[in-house]
């Protein structure tokens, strides 16, 4: 089995992206020869054997190699060997660890993971470099049987393997005794002809671990690139967020959605920010995956990092749409998505929402804290305004949080689905924003600080035509209060006390209408039809 060519062709795609180097490719080459050595020790998979591993997991790779110096090693190596810049070279195999890992355990099927790549250690060794001895398991280049060829990219010279002839031990002893003598006299020297003899490699370790943390660091703290679209009846887009580190990853994005979805493509709404990655591994694809998805009615697709996600209010078509957007992204994992579990949905937004507080800082910018408050799940009971226990601890460090950053006002902005009225569903928002809010207020806030609105099932994140969808939109999002204003997201908040009247004309100032000015396709010509 030719381990490596698998791994070329299924993980350096979705690491590459577009960016078809071959000096890059021959690098990953031999990083998934040295990965594969490494999880061949049993110890080492050991450590991990029973986590469940996220593809975009970069930092399993330090959970691979926990010494520092190893990985530092690894990337200056294969960086100098193939004429890549060391933080690249980093980025790669730390991208790259996850992903193999993945494609490693199905190769292996039902045969322990080291047990396999032992037993197939002769398909991959020849890829494995001289240096490589000191960061995978001791013994493994000793197997090498004599005269078998080992990777020499790293060496100025190539390395000369031959046969041992008998009775040649001696003869091969010694040159290599003759330099231990001359290595010896010069160190003696070199120490005489010193004061105050120090290290001089030292400071340049100290600098390249120090900077190799600090690369990590940033690369933790980078969420990847995601999609989030759902379809309507008749082929239409319902549906459409994204979340993308720069603009011109949103511009790529945009362009396969208008080129799929037309007009509709302006509904999908993208929050830019250096938080998120600037490459979606699936992106040369969005050509392909995006009319497989439109032709589905009802169905929901997120693409995460190497990962797409699927779902359908017609369980039947699943692993159609499956099989069909696999073949279309061949690099990426398709999989439909599981069973709600709501408990573990609550939970894990609990712990990523207190995360990204911890990330913020000091000084924070309002809309990263805005950002960070809306990670969290409110999952109100059902017809109900009433904050649910679980969200208090958290909603009380927001509390202190938003009193800590001056000149900060937020919108508090309430959703629904779609499975009552729409006059019901806004008032309902709007009285859970509003319990948001009154929380908030008693642990302290500034009432001016904060702002409400509630949107009802107008602005959906997802379908409404499985449970996982309704889930999702039944939320409690945060905004900056200026930057909603101004793209027509909030209100000035007068709208949650007073009557509402309906708006005869919607573009004046006086929003006083159940819904957004733009949501009036009349402009002001006739009464809104949603309006109570």
């Amino acid at each position: 089995m030719d381990i490596i060519s698998h791994l070329t062709r299924t993980v350096s795609p979705a690491v590459l992206g577009d960016d078809r180097s071959p000096a890059k490719k021959n690098l990953l080459e031999q990083f998934y020869a040295i990965f594969a050595a490494r999880l061949a020790d049993k110890e080492t998979y050991g450590r991990f054997s029973n986590e469940t591993i996220a593809r975009d997991d970069q930092g399993f790779y330090d959970r691979v190699w926990t010494d520092g110096s190893h990985r530092d090693n690894i990337s200056r190596e294969l960086a100098g060997a193939h004429n890549v810049d060391a933080t690249a070279s980093r980025g790669l195999v730390a991208m790259a660890a996850p992903l193999a890992y993945h494609e490693i355990k199905s190769l292996a099927g039902t045969t322990p993971v080291p047990q396999f790549l032992s037993d197939n250690f002769a398909d991959y060794q020849h890829h494995i470099p001289a240096w490589a001895s000191a960061v995978i398991p001791a013994g493994m280049l000793a197997a090498v049987p004599a005269g078998t060829r080992i990777s020499d990219t790293t060496s100025m010279a190539p390395l000369q393997h031959k046969e041992e002839e008998s009775g040649s031990f001696m003869k091969a002893l010694l040159p290599i005794i003759g330099l231990i003598i001359l290595g010896a006299l010069a160190w003696a020297l070199l120490r005489g002809c010193q004061d105050n003899p120090e290290p001089v490699a030292t400071p340049v370790v100290t600098e390249q671990s120090a900077a190799t943390d600090e690369q990590t660091v940033v690369a933790a703290d980078v969420e990847p690139a995601a999609l989030h679209i759902s379809t309507g009846e008749a082929n239409t887009l319902y549906a459409c967020r994204m979340n993308v580190g720069d603009e011109a990853l949103q511009t790529t994005v945009m362009n396969a959605m208008s080129s799929t979805f037309g007009n509709e493509a302006d509904k999908c709404r993208a929050d830019v920010d250096d938080g998120f990655a600037t490459d979606m591994p699936a992106a040369a694809q969005l050509a392909s995956i995006l009319p497989i998805i439109k032709s589905v009615p009802n169905a929901s697709m997120i693409i995460k990092g190497n990962e797409i996600v699927v779902n359908s209010a017609d369980a039947s078509i699943l692993d159609k749409l499956v099989a069909d957007l696999q073949a279309a992204a061949p690099a990426m994992t398709v999989r439909a998505e599981g069973p709600l579990d709501l408990q573990g949905e609550v939970d894990d937004s609990l712990v990523a929402a207190d995360a990204a507080i911890d990330n913020l800082g000091e000084n924070p910018n309002p809309r990263d804290v805005a950002r960070a408050l809306s990670i969290q799940v409110v999952n109100f009971e059902l017809d109900a305004a009433l904050i649910p226990e679980a969200n208090k601890p958290f909603l009380d460090r927001a509390a202190t949080l938003i009193q800590e950053v001056p000149d900060m006002e937020l919108m508090i902005i309430g959703h629904t689905d779609n499975q009552a009225s729409n006059a019901y569903n806004m008032k309902l928002s709007r009285d859970r924003a509003e319990a948001v809010k009154e929380y908030l207020i008693s642990k302290g806030v500034d009432a001016t600080k904060l702002t409400t609105k509630g949107m009802g099932e107008s602005d959906p994140i997802a379908d409404n035509s499985t449970e996982q969808g309704r889930f999702r939109n039944r939320r409690i999002e945060f905004t900056v209060y200026d930057e909603a204003a101004l793209n027509n997201n909030g209100t000035n908040g007068a709208i949650t006390n007073n009557s509402i009247d309906p708006d005869l004309n919607p573009l004046d100032s006086n929003n006083d209408d159940l819904l957004p000015d733009g949501d009036d396709p009349s402009k002001g010509t006739a009464l809104d039809p949603n309006a109570q």
